[in-house]
């Protein structure tokens, strides 16, 4: 690709996916069972085109991209997978987010536009990432699945991929592992991309959508708890070693209120058992950081045609404890 990456065109049915034990006699979906959320966006006609995946090529019929994992990849998502990014009570990740709670579930989707930053961090252990997710379960067996993007200080920005074993990659062109060609810059121009995590009604496989694409599915299989969420969210998460400075979240500036100055979700929906999304409500809602002498976020509900429902996070990192 462009980034330098190389993608494989592999035989749909010869995936990696296949590999794992519990999907030995599972059957390909193809497509899902519901209408797209992301077709249900307001329609901002003005966002700023991003290249990512294949861009204009894409696999042939029946064989779909993987990316060839590089030692650089491996030692990258070792890095993730080893930082327990995901996980809030460990030392030196840092949150801000806003999240819709169990008491106002169940959940079956949601759905944001994310802004596109490349906020600086210092060494190879930091993370700095920006993702939508949904989650069931109790603390000591949750199960999650998270999507967006994240950059660390091998300088190379792109979607959030921890190689999940048994993901099944259905899309031609746009692939777990993506770059990012374009990073928004403080105060404009602004990039985005719309992102959904929905689950199937009929088979139960949670399908992963993104610019309008179905990209593929976690299998219901794969889960032990996972027959909704009892919580969605959308924001930013930062990681690094006990005892350093913080790297940066977002853009690098706490939310203001103005779009082109902090991280952001915009046209922000969750979806009902039915698959019908609503907007998140402003009283249902929770909004946490950690550390606000370091990170902020702030939901403002709906902000006018434009951009719906709204919420903005980062920051400046620093020195925020452990």
């Amino acid at each position: 690709t462009e980034f330098g990456d190389t993608i494989d065109c592999i035989d749909i049915y010869k995936q990696p996916a296949f590999e794992h034990h519990l999907l030995e006699d599972h059957k390909l979906q193809m497509k899902p069972n519901f209408q797209n959320m992301i077709e249900k966006l307001n329609g901002n006609n003005s966002r700023m085109t991003i290249v990512f995946g294949l861009d204009k090529d894409e696999c042939p019929t029946g064989t779909v991209p993987i990316l060839r994992m590089t030692k650089e990849n491996l030692i990258r998502e070792k890095s993730l997978l080893n930082d327990h990014i995901l996980v809030q009570d460990i030392p030196g990740v840092h949150l801000a987010e806003v999240s819709m709670l169990p008491q106002f579930g169940p959940y079956y989707g949601v759905t944001g536009v994310n802004s596109i930053y490349n906020p600086r961090v210092h060494t190879k252990s930091q993370i700095s990432m920006s993702h939508l997710w949904v989650q069931n379960g109790p603390i000591e067996s949750t199960n999650k699945i998270s999507t967006g993007w994240h950059t660390d200080n091998f300088k190379k920005a792109g979607c959030y991929n921890i190689r999940c074993a048994g993901f099944v990659q259905t899309n031609r062109k746009i692939y777990l592992g993506a770059r990012l060609s374009q990073p928004s810059v403080y105060g404009g121009p602004t990039y985005d991309f719309a992102l959904s995590i929905s689950q199937d009604q009929v088979t139960k496989n949670w399908w992963l959508i993104v610019e309008g694409e179905y990209i593929g599915y976690f299998p219901a299989k794969l889960f032990t708890n996972m027959n909704s969420a009892n919580e969605v969210g959308w924001g930013g998460r930062t990681r690094t070693a006990i005892g350093t400075l913080s790297p940066e979240m977002g853009s690098g500036h706490l939310p203001d209120g103005n779009i082109s100055h902090s991280g952001y979700f915009s046209e922000m929906f969750i979806a009902d058992a039915k698959g019908k999304p609503y907007a998140p409500k402003l009283s249902e809602a929770h909004s946490f950081t950690d550390k606000p002498n370091c990170f902020g976020v702030k939901y403002f509900g709906f902000v006018g045609p434009k951009y719906g429902n709204l919420l903005q996070f980062g920051g400046p990192g620093g020195t925020c404890g452990n």
